[in-house]
């Protein structure tokens, strides 16, 4: 019998190899991270044509109890009796005749291709309108420029290039025409490839829509240690939605109960963000992923507070700070009395989800190490969340993780609910192995990682359990660095044996200058 987790592997190795030749092929003069958008959309309008298709098959089959029933195979005026009720179950609706399957057999034949699919893209969006899904399908295709001239210089060479897209989207094998077969999320697979794929390859930019699926997956397990279930889940820089999908992963999407909650400042990740819910086969009233400025114009008051909050925000960051006299009073950052620097909105980022996190919740903040020590506004902030006994556990991760930086970071966990007053350092700054040009967690080094988490005691040269009196004493400085020590690598010197060699090298060197004087004699003889 075949290991299910090795036909796992295999399905997604293949995947992945396909995905990575169409990159290739299709990108051309295309820049890579550019070209994401194409690839990304593409997956996108096959994977809702797909999963549009099933949803209404399966409702139709039940009702007339006809097998053979396929919706793809219905004319676009039979379709339309059940355009409400599927917009109110599914979000949108796909005529057959604009479902990707056969978009795609027409394609080469299609003169005008591009201005098909910008009709088609243009009436999925619309098919929400005065729908409670508006919001989460608006502007789902905005980043997909049909007309652009980076598909080619003509109408004909773009359309060649868009066959060619439709082909190698159609042709990636995502279950035998029904993606339910699949044995690995391959949709949600192969968007994380992508998006791997292109962020390693965009340099900082990169960095800006994705977040290393194995740091993601531990802070998914990090918040929900001793948890079968949650109500809710929240990022308030949500990004591409990487950090949120792993508790559909780890907990399974039915046991997050109210849905995923996500803001996201920059319009292109918000619509990726949004793009990921789907292809995870989240349902548009299963998420709520909002535009926006987090800090200044938070969109998720009535949603909070939040079990669960994992977040990677933009590392110190400008923000408007004492510029903006709103803040000082503002709930979320009021009580420490202080705000995060202008130049530095790190700690801004750790107080608002501090506010927004439900007294039995867990929070864990991927952050900049310079919020652990540095002086000022963030000392005082610090001052604030240790005073109070908020923080739980500080991590030092190794450098070189993510995607744009080598730098170290760490992680903050935030805890309400604490049954000691000390704070948990663990110095995980070595355990990382080398793949590719980056460093990455594995399974064994996020293992270990959490079994000092969970079993919060002192383990030497890992981990130290430090008393709030003690770290206050120290100035509040919660830098890993200076409560867990180093071990020592040096070799013990044996000073018999090094008095001998001494010694020894000694004797050599008389005898070679009594050598050099001999030979200086004989030259001067």
């Amino acid at each position: 019998m075949v290991n299910n987790n090795t036909t796992k592997e295999q399905e997604r190795n293949e995947l992945f190899k396909t995905i990575w030749q169409i990159a290739n092929d299709l990108r051309g003069s295309v820049d890579g991270w550019d070209f994401k958008q194409y690839v990304l959309g593409f997956l996108f309008y096959r994977f809702i044509s797909e999963n549009i298709t099933n949803y209404i098959n399966e409702q139709e089959r039940k009702i007339s109890g006809n097998e053979n029933f396929d919706y793809a195979k219905l004319t676009d005026n039979e379709a339309e009796a059940g355009r409400t009720e599927t917009v109110r179950e599914k979000g949108f609706f796909i005529l057959p005749g604009e479902l990707f399957a056969n978009v795609r057999k027409r394609a080469k034949e299609d003169n005008n291709l591009n201005e098909t699919l910008s009709h088609i893209f243009q009436n999925i969006e619309n098919s929400a309108k005065g729908f409670d899904s508006e919001n989460d399908i608006k502007g789902l295709f905005d980043d997909i420029d049909l007309n652009s001239n980076k598909l080619g210089n003509t109408v004909e060479k773009r359309n060649q290039k868009l066959v060619k897209l439709l082909d190698a989207i159609g042709n990636l094998k995502l279950g035998n025409g029904n993606y339910h077969e699949n044995n690995i999320d391959a949709f949600g697979d192969a968007y994380e490839f992508l998006m791997t794929m292109y962020a390693s390859n965009a340099g900082k930019s990169g960095g800006e829509f994705f977040t290393p699926q194995e740091v993601s997956e531990l802070l998914a397990h990090i918040t929900t240690i001793n948890k079968e279930e949650v109500n809710k889940v929240y990022d308030p820089c949500c990004g591409s939605g990487s950090l949120l999908l792993k508790f559909a992963k780890i907990l399974g999407k039915e046991n997050v109960k109210l849905g995923f909650f996500g803001q996201e400042i920059n319009l292109t990740t918000y619509n990726l963000c949004r793009i990921n819910m789907f292809l995870h086969d989240i349902n548009y009233n299963k998420f709520d992923i909002a535009h926006g400025d987090t800090l200044t114009d938070p969109k998720h008051w009535d949603d909070e507070p939040f079990d669960a909050i994992v977040s990677n925000p933009p590392y110190s960051t400008k923000w408007d700070g004492d510029g903006n006299p709103l803040l000082i009073n503002d709930p979320r950052f009021a009580p420490a009395g202080v705000l995060a620097p202008k130049s530095k909105a790190d700690l801004a980022f750790v107080m608002h989800m501090l506010s927004w996190l439900s007294p039995i919740g867990t929070a864990a903040i991927v952050s900049f190490p310079g919020v652990l020590y540095r002086g000022g506004a963030e000392q005082k902030i610090r001052k604030y969340l240790i005073d109070n006994n908020y923080i739980d556990t500080v991590i030092q991760l190794p450098p070189d993780l993510f995607f744009g930086t080598t730098i170290a970071t760490c992680i903050l966990v935030i805890k309400k609910n604490k049954k000691d007053n000390s704070i948990l350092f663990i110095d995980a700054s070595n355990e990382f192995v080398r793949s590719g040009n980056k460093n990455k967690l594995n399974e064994e080094n996020r293992q270990k990682i959490l079994d000092a988490y969970i079993k919060r005691v002192d383990i030497d040269h890992f981990a130290k359990l430090v008393n709030n009196q003690d770290i206050a004493k120290n100035e509040y400085n919660i830098a890993v660095s200076t409560y867990v020590a180093q071990k020592d690598t040096r070799e013990e010197i044996d000073i018999h044996k090094l008095n001998a060699e001494i010694r020894e090298i000694v004797a050599r060197q008389n005898e070679l200058r009594k050598a050099i004087d001999e030979i200086v004699e004989e030259l001067n003889g």
